[in-house]
């Protein structure tokens, strides 16, 4: 299934929170990008304003036990 195109905008952010995405974002081994859309999508699921995720992407992958 192809991808779905994702939106996009300008932000508008102080160099102190860039740098300090920008450092978190390089400790998990994100772009600061990435990082920020990750940020706001715990946020908003935290906040019940997001749908859950189709079932199929909460399945569990096999372990190796």
């Amino acid at each position: 299934m192809p991808a779905r195109p994702k939106k996009n905008f300008p932000l508008r952010i102080s160099p102190e929170l860039y740098a300090a995405l920008e450092r978190w974002a390089a400790d998990d081994l994100r772009s600061v990008n990435a990082q920020i859309e990750y940020l706001l999508t715990q946020s908003v699921r935290q906040a019940g304003r997001l749908k859950p995720r189709p079932e199929a992407e909460d399945t569990p992958t096999p372990s190796d036990d």
